[in-house]
């Protein structure tokens, strides 16, 4: 069974990776691509607000989100069976995503006549929940972005960005208490992708998270279909080959020395790299981070513009210095 909507009486619950319509199954990963990412449609109702929280930005993209829509709210619980211990073991990357998933709600309502308020509930297992109320319709350019937003492992093409897209997409990044920083000097942007390069070493020389990373990536088309999340090789690039033989080969392909040279061309390549720092390290914190960071990256859309976003949060002194020094910050900000 697939991850589309199933109807219990005036409640829907969804376990939603992308929705489509029901009565298409695309046959190729263009037909995919082109229904998941069509227009949103305010003629589809609440369920259409369900699928642009579907699109946002998230780890892995495991999509572990649950839905449930009763009279006027949407409530994101954690899907926990998506959870990667791995490399979010504590669910902080989870809890963002239901943050990207709120914000989208939030940045969609508006064109089916509603306003959206987001309130944490922290206790175990931890959900997000959207209040609606009525207000006029209205549809602005985030909206329109939801279904335009890309992340990309493509080399950038370097162009600098002007000093009022980047206040823009500073301003759009303070939520909630979050703090959105911009690092344009290349200097401070190499001093940042050293500490990006160390951790990805860390990672990549780490057989639990190299065996949990392999199993979230989708080697073919026929996989990418039929499973709507994950990894597809399409997206970094690399050819579309039979899993068992993939993964074979990818020992050759998913080098340590290779994916540095990747950071390092994304990060050379870039415009700048924007940082999100939540207030606080709790779930709270992270859903609030989540809703800057797609807040942000869809404001970023509409100026079409390239930059690299990171979420940070470090519970390391040490790491917590270096970073204050690289980012210029002041010695009692929170990371």
């Amino acid at each position: 069974m697939n991850r589309r909507s199933v109807l219990f009486g005036t409640v829907a619950m969804y376990a939603a990776r992308m929705p489509m319509a029901r009565a298409s199954q695309p046959s190729t990963y263009e037909e995919a691509v082109h229904l998941v990412w069509r227009p949103l449609d305010p003629a589809r109702g609440a369920r259409e607000l369900v699928r642009a929280a579907t699109l946002a930005a998230n780890s892995h993209n495991t999509q572990p989100w649950r839905f449930i829509l009763s009279d006027n709210v949407i409530t994101i619980r954690p899907d926990l069976a998506r959870r990667c211990p791995v490399v979010d073991s504590d669910d902080h990357h989870l809890f963002a995503s239901l943050g990207c998933a709120a914000e989208n709600i939030v940045q969609a309502a508006p064109m089916l006549g509603l306003n959206a308020n987001v309130a944490v509930d922290t206790a175990n297992p931890g959900s997000v929940s959207i209040a609606l109320n009525r207000t006029a319709p209205s549809r602005h350019a985030l909206a329109d972005a939801i279904t335009q937003r890309q992340c990309t492992r493509a080399k950038y093409d370097g162009r600098a960005v002007n000093s009022e897209d980047l206040r823009t997409v500073e301003t759009a990044g303070a939520l909630g208490g979050v703090e959105c920083f911009i690092v344009t000097e290349r200097s401070r942007m190499e001093a940042i992708l050293d500490y990006v390069i160390q951790g990805n070493t860390m990672q990549m020389r780490d057989p639990a998270f190299m065996a949990e990373l392999i199993s979230w990536i989708r080697f073919n088309d026929s996989v990418a279909i039929e499973r709507l999340d994950g990894l597809a090789a399409r997206s970094s690039g690399n050819p579309a080959l039979p899993t068992w033989l993939a993964r074979r080969l990818l020992k050759f392909a998913l080098t340590e020395k290779g994916e540095n040279d990747k950071y390092a061309e994304h990060v050379r390549s870039s415009a700048g790299i924007a940082v999100f720092i939540s207030p606080h390290n709790d779930k709270a914190g992270w859903v609030a981070a989540g809703r800057a960071y797609q807040r942000s990256h869809c404001k970023r859309r509409c100026s079409e513009f390239g930059m690299l976003f990171s979420i940070s949060r470090s519970r390391s002194l040490p790491c917590v210095r270096r970073l204050q020094t690289i980012w210029g910050l002041a010695s009692g900000a929170r990371i």
